[in-house]
């Protein structure tokens, strides 16, 4: 997918054999996920979908799965998160959460009750830390390299970012054709990765849209939102989890 998974096990008694296990299966998910629908190597279902060679229904199933995903999401979001925004097939907003939550399944059942698996910034996070801690989350600011913009604490859930930092203006607004350009960046923290991901997403196609969608969404989900402006303008859905000062 084009982008470093870090993976965060807090067991500091676990069996050296038992956590490589895990994180072999692990490893082999996320490969498996890459060759299956990255949009970069041709031979790829997703991509041959794209181009007409292969159709849906003689892909691997976890291919209907992710467009059903996809559709619902553009549904949610009045169109403004769309699989085919671009004009070719893209479910790379879907995939990626879709992909982290299920490596965090697999080390939850291997019996690692507390972890991070970090995409590219988007992070599910499992248990617990340490005794009496709770996960803390740095928010990348977008306008100032190396700074952030926040800092969330979570327990068991999800926190997404979609904005121009890393990757420069790479959302499209489906309805325009045009790059999304009115919001830097939009963090969303959440109950799992999947909707977190893609509700980010969408929130930073809709630019000025966002803010009355990301509050009825928080009032309807419990999806809290952290929105920098392109001026640099902050602003939060009431519930959202900023981290208390450290020490």
């Amino acid at each position: 997918m084009g982008m470093a998974v870090s993976i965060d096990i807090r067991d500091e008694h676990a069996p050296p054999d038992r956590l490589d296990l895990a994180i072999a299966q692990v490893t082999g998910w996320l490969e498996w996920v890459d060759v299956t629908f990255s949009t970069y190597q041709e031979g790829s279902e997703v991509s041959r979908i794209d181009r007409g060679a292969l159709a849906v229904g003689d892909a691997a199933p976890e291919v209907a799965e992710i467009l059903a995903l996809g559709e619902r999401f553009r549904v949610e979001s009045d169109g403004y998160f769309d699989v085919r925004a671009g004009g070719h097939l893209d479910p790379s907003g879907v995939v990626k959460g879709w992909a982290v939550e299920r490596a965090s399944a697999m080390l939850l059942g291997a019996g690692f009750a507390d972890h991070a698996v970090n995409a590219g910034g988007d992070i599910r996070l499992r248990g617990v830390p340490g005794p009496g801690r709770r996960w803390r989350v740095g928010i990348a600011h977008p306008h100032v390299r190396d700074a952030l913009a926040a800092v969330v604490e979570v327990g068991d859930g999800a926190v997404a970012t979609s904005g121009t930092a890393e990757r420069g203006a790479h959302v499209m607004d489906p309805h325009t054709g045009r790059a999304a350009l009115d919001l830097a960046s939009v963090t969303i923290v959440g109950p799992e990765l999947v909707a977190t991901d893609a509700y980010a997403t969408a929130a930073l196609a809709m630019g000025a849209a966002a803010r009355p969608w990301l509050d009825g969404l928080a009032a309807r989900t419990g999806h809290e939102a952290l929105v920098v402006d392109a001026d640099d303008t902050t602003w939060s859905t009431a519930g959202f989890p900023f981290a208390p000062p450290a020490g």
